[in-house]
């Protein structure tokens, strides 16, 4: 993880972004959110090649052939809202299950939850909140099925910088997700409808879905000081027999696979490097990174020091061989600014890039 024989450091990696520009509300109807499309082989050091244009404009830029592979991972309504015994709010974020019943966690406040403290619904329910599991995690104990108590006491995990709240949980959730369990959004995949989605395979584009359940590492900006001090927390995934044959099928054709978001991507990559079709994945994709499986990928405009704007460096690096890792960053981040200049909106429920 180096250039010019310096470690990547995690402030190489930050950028100003005005509030304003952080997405509240997501576009009506999806696909009419705006798209960035950068072409890497034509870009330069710093000076990307920009084409502006709207979702519903993605056709322009596939070709009959191309296999669109979108996460269909179904969001939980994960986060619980409560009061602890002996008075005070307090809430539970569940994350996955664990093999004896219990599930992990992130709960608030943490430092004034002991093991034991129950921590009371709404609906009555009464959670457990038991022994630290490390990363900050907790073990937790629910009455019931899991499913139930989300159904009726659960809302939509949505991310923090979403403060508006206005938006129906559907909005949260792609058109096709399928197995729930993910405790965020892949949210590269928000802006399809099933017309566009028709559209593209009226032209030839075809689709395989991926699942990886999306956990905490969302959640968590990089820690340290240097990048290649980050760990990021294993997700568990699944790739279909159908996906695999997709994918074969398409690599012996000579066409181009797009990943739509980057926890698509981290599945494939893991794929490339286990050709293992499930499992547990913690891949932490960096520049330089030399991408086995993706040829194009489409995603959402990330935070500043997070390991999706580093998973995207790593991709633009990778189109533009020449380019070191910082000169890499210099182009994505002149995309940025670009894109701020030009009224894009960020994050979440904000607009999308295309990068060929």
């Amino acid at each position: 993880m180096t250039d010019y024989g310096r470690r990547l450091r995690v402030d190489d990696f930050d950028y100003e972004l005005p509030v304003a520009a952080v997405a509240q509300i997501p576009a009506e109807p999806r696909d009419t959110s705006r798209l960035l499309v950068l072409d890497r082989p034509a870009s330069r050091p710093g000076e990307p090649a920009l084409t502006e244009g709207t979702f519903t404009d993605t056709g322009r830029w596939l070709e009959r052939g191309d296999l669109l592979v979108v996460n269909d991972s179904r969001v939980l309504r994960a986060r619980l809202r409560g009061r602890r015994s002996g008075g005070g709010a307090a809430e539970v974020l569940l994350l996955r299950p664990m093999p004896d019943g219990r599930w992990e966690a992130l709960v608030r406040p943490s430092g004034r939850l002991r093991d034991g403290t129950i921590v009371q619904l709404a609906t009555g329910d009464e959670l457990v909140v038991e022994e630290r599991l490390g990363e900050g995690t907790r073990a937790v104990r629910l009455p019931r099925a899991a499913d139930t108590v989300m159904t009726e006491a659960g809302e939509m995990p949505l991310p923090p910088y979403i403060t508006a709240r206005e938006a129906p949980d559907e909005r949260y959730q792609t058109v096709y997700a399928e197995p729930p369990g993910s405790a965020a959004a892949p949210t590269a995949g928000l802006h399809f409808t099933p017309r566009l989605l028709e559209d593209l395979a009226a032209a030839g584009v075809e689709r395989a879905a991926v699942t990886l359940h999306v956990g905490l590492d969302t959640f968590q900006p990089l820690a340290g000081t240097y990048v290649d001090e980050h760990h990021i927390h294993r997700e568990w995934y699944t790739v279909p027999p159908a996906t695999l044959a997709a994918l074969t099928a398409t690599r012996e054709k000579g066409r181009r696979i797009v990943a739509v978001g980057t926890t698509t991507t981290r599945v494939l990559e893991t794929l490339a490097r286990t050709d293992e079709p499930e499992g547990w994945t913690d891949l932490y994709l960096v520049p330089p990174h030399r991408f086995g499986a993706v040829d194009a990928l489409i995603t959402n405009f990330h935070l500043p020091r997070s390991s999706l704007l580093l998973l995207v460096t790593a991709f633009i690096q990778h189109g533009m061989p020449r380019a070191a890792p910082l000169e890499a960053r210099d182009t994505l981040l002149a995309a940025y600014r670009a894109a701020l200049n030009s009224g894009y909106r960020f994050y979440s429920f904000g607009d999308a890039m295309l990068i060929l």
